[in-house]
């Protein structure tokens, strides 16, 4: 016999903000068997930044000597950040998970669990839980492909190589996105060498072309780069050190690395939860398919009472998108007769790698063709952070925002920044697409502080030459 919930949630990352006052005198289930607080908390978005700052600071202080200053980092103690990091998210992780425990309402269990109707769900020890309402927010994993050696205990993924021992000398990053992308600059700036490989020709596939190009030419004076090469193979040699094999247009080469980091994406948790006989999970993604109130669909119709939110429904994989649709989860749950949309118009994303970049909107490539589509002239601008002032004191060669518009309406469409703080630079355009202000109103609606590094922005609106 079941027990009997009236709110089951699958997950403790977003979903665990779903247990609102509105749950106070009703029974909710809290299910995860992976660690309490969820991917962002734990294994993504918190520790890897706090990686990131010390390697930008390190990256920033060997490139001091072109501004006439001689700097130099002398050594790493990674044992010291690692336990410096963890400690503080450990605890956040434990306190979050004893708080929920001791929720008199609130039934927390430590396994995982899959669906054996649309409304019950099976844990790992078999213990079966029906509810009216469910919401699965159970995230996403790393994709670890078929490779001989991948399962040697050097191998690691973003879940645990921000736990090792020790800095390594020599690291390889296989994969070409933003988990990659990151983790290059982390062991580069903090004092690896590092290869990167990539078994196509495009580093962030995803981004804008020309920002994509752009940090294929830093990254690749920066570490090792090697696009087209696929790894075939890991094996250790007699030193302890792995030996990488991989394919270099059909030649073989190799690669003698201490430890390798699988980076080349992650996939949805839908087949953990055995979702694909009760609802549509899309073949290609493996995504979970919601609808726009976040409502889990079964031949395409909602189904009552289940709902879903962040990396196991979302194409997007961004922590910020989970939360605005947990808000959204949280009010539909008690509010059947007024539901709420998510807005996903203007979805921005950053990759904290050096130099930084940002996006949001339309590609160029998209703009165009909806410029095409709709009879519309595009206009475009791309302004280099070297032309602006603060530029000028950073001796800034390598940053630029493009800005994308509808000429005649001042339509915002896109924008994307490679270059200093750019998901900070960025926020104003996200801010005005969202808002519907116009490239010409942004410009000269406010004042921008001279010399900030925002009057890149206001220098690439004014560049659109926009009719508002």
């Amino acid at each position: 016999m079941a027990e009997e919930f009236d709110l089951i949630i699958i997950g403790s990352g977003s979903g665990n903000s779903l247990i609102t006052e509105d749950w106070e005198n009703k029974k909710v289930a809290m299910i995860d068997g992976g660690t309490f607080g969820g991917t962002c908390l734990n294994f993504g978005c918190i520790p890897t930044k706090q990686y990131v700052y010390p390697a930008t600071v390190a990256a920033k202080a060997e490139e001091l000597h072109e501004l006439g200053v001689t700097a130099q980092v002398t050594s790493t103690d990674w044992p010291a950040m690692r336990d410096r990091i963890f400690a503080r998210i450990d605890a956040i992780s434990q306190g979050g998970l004893e708080y929920r425990q001791n929720s008199e309402n609130v039934t927390v269990i430590e396994e995982y669990a899959k669906f054996v109707d649309p409304h019950t769900v099976e844990t790992s020890s078999g213990r079966q839980l029906t509810a009216p309402q469910i919401v699965v927010a159970n995230g996403s994993r790393n994709i670890v492909p078929e490779i001989e050696g991948i399962d040697h205990a050097k191998v690691y993924t973003s879940d645990t190589v921000m736990r090792m021992p020790e800095l390594p000398e020599r690291v390889l990053i296989i994969g070409g996105g933003y988990i990659a992308a990151e983790f290059a600059h982390v062991f580069h700036g903090l004092g690896a060498q590092v290869i990167q490989a990539h078994r196509s020709d495009v580093l962030l596939r995803k981004s804008d072309p020309e920002v994509s190009a752009r940090f294929a030419e830093e990254a690749a004076r920066q570490w090792d780069l090697r696009m087209n090469h696929s790894v075939t193979g890991i094996s250790e040699n007699s030193d302890g050190s792995l030996r990488v094999a991989m394919d270099h247009e059909g030649t073989a080469v190799t690669a003698d690395v201490d430890v390798v980091l699988l980076a080349i994406g992650r996939r949805p948790n839908t087949d953990t939860v055995n979702a694909a006989p009760f609802f549509d999970v899309d073949d290609s993604s493996q995504l979970l398919a919601v609808d726009e109130f976040q409502r889990v669909l079964h031949q395409r119709q909602p189904v009552t009472g289940i709902y879903a939110l962040g990396d196991v429904s979302s194409p997007h994989q961004l922590k910020h998108v989970a939360n605005a649709e947990m808000r959204t989860v949280a009010h539909n749950l008690v509010h059947a007769e007024d539901l709420h949309t998510t807005d996903h118009r203007y979805v921005p994303s950053a990759v904290f790698t050096h130099p930084q970049i940002a996006q949001v909107g339309l590609t160029e490539p998209q703009a165009r063709e909806r410029a095409a589509q709709e009879g519309f002239e595009l206009a475009v601008k791309v302004q280099n952070v070297g032309d602006v002032a603060y530029g000028w004191a950073m001796e800034d060669q390598v940053g630029f925002l493009k800005v994308l518009a509808n000429r005649e309406t001042g339509e915002l469409l896109g924008a994307h920044m490679i270059g200093e703080e750019a998901s900070n630079i960025i926020q104003p355009l996200i801010q005005a697409m969202s808002f519907g202000q116009t490239a010409l109103e942004v410009a000269r609606g406010q004042y921008w502080i001279h010399p900030a590094l925002s009057e890149v922005v206001e220098n690439a609106l004014l560049g659109l030459q926009t009719e508002k």
